[in-house]
């Protein structure tokens, strides 16, 4: 299967990125807060999204600088970081090497993952593949490298933020500007290619690969939060900036 236009685009954005991104986030990242959901850093001792990782196959998909897989090595996980940017990968290799952690690197599209069905028991990621890639592809590719009974949970940013987000001022605003029904693909000529569906569409599409949806967290910073990332912190105060879908194989 050929590669499609928006993950040529993709890779070459992050591939392009992948330096600076790294040094922006560099403090938000760094191991005492990798194991961290969103843009505001929310733990994952708090939201207990995952749940318990000692011993259990996991996929990062589009793990970037694979600092959350390093973080869940040091519990025992056994990760694997998936993704399509090689720079984003060099980073995960120097940063293995800087925490004396090896574990696998797969550069692939989350739309064809290059591993055997079944391989997994949690499929994650945190703004990654989920966000980057069709899910009308990705979600069948998960439901078939988790095994039953396995976890996926994903983070991404909210349609509300899609809709609402004014051009002319590049910044969220407070009016809807997009239509929500037929809403798939966002894109700009200088950024990355993303892809939103409405609720219900989520939902059938969950049903339709086996997975049962456990939760849905919309994720609010915390007062006087701050973020290296680009979102508005009293926007996000006020409408949900982000969200984590939770769903398990059956």
């Amino acid at each position: 299967m050929g590669v499609s236009n928006h993950e040529r685009r993709n890779r070459a954005f992050w591939d392009a990125d992948a330096d600076d991104y790294q040094a922006a986030h560099a403090v938000e990242l760094a191991p005492a807060r990798a194991k961290a959901w969103g843009a505001w850093r929310i733990p994952e001792a708090e939201l207990r999204v995952l749940g318990e990782v000692h011993n259990r196959d996991v996929l990062e998909f589009g793990c970037g600088g694979a600092q959350w897989s390093i973080a869940l090595a040091r519990e025992g996980a056994r990760p694997v970081g998936l993704d399509q940017s090689r720079a984003q990968l060099q980073h995960a290799r120097r940063l293995q090497h800087e925490a004396a952690i090896v574990f696998p690197l797969v550069c692939a599209s989350g739309e064809a993952v290059p591993l055997h069905d079944a391989t997994f028991d949690i499929v994650f990621c945190d703004h990654g593949a989920m966000s980057f890639c069709d899910p009308t592809v990705t979600v069948p590719e998960v439901g078939r490298l988790l095994r039953v009974g396995g976890l996926l949970a994903f983070s991404k940013t909210t349609a509300l933020r899609y809709l609402t987000w004014n051009d002319k001022r590049d910044r969220d605003g407070r009016r809807l500007r997009s239509d929500y029904f037929g809403m798939r693909v966002f894109s700009s000529d200088d950024g990355t290619v993303d892809f939103q569906m409405t609720y219900s569409e989520w939902i059938r599409l969950f049903r339709r690969c086996g997975l049962r949806i456990e939760d849905l967290i919309e994720l609010r910073p915390p007062k006087g939060a701050r973020t290296t990332y680009d979102f508005d912190y009293r926007w996000s105060r006020r409408w949900p900036a982000e969200e984590i879908w939770v769903a398990r194989k059956t």
